[in-house]
């Protein structure tokens, strides 16, 4: 960029600072959403609780299945698969 368009368009510095910090933002929103680690856990602690009973198996089926699609769908993220 030369130098007078530099100039030309230095009024909209702000602007363009602003919206880098939005993007970075919006990408540290997204690595933590789709972030596998936390269902994972949900995962392990909904097979203990079934183990040690305090819960029965049709709870488990229900909550398993909602954590299996949205693991499902963190990596479908990752793989960088069109959104359904």
């Amino acid at each position: 960029m030369g130098l007078l368009s530099q100039l030309l368009t230095f009024p909209l510095a702000p602007v363009r600072g602003v919206g880098w910090v939005v993007d970075r933002v919006i990408e540290a929103a997204e690595r933590e959403y789709y972030d596998p680690e936390p269902v994972e856990r949900e995962l392990a602690a909904l097979e203990r609780a079934l183990l040690e009973g305090r819960i029965d198996q049709k709870t488990f089926d229900e909550h398993e299945d909602r954590l299996l699609d949205r693991l499902e769908e963190i990596t479908a993220y990752w793989r960088g698969d069109p959104a359904p």
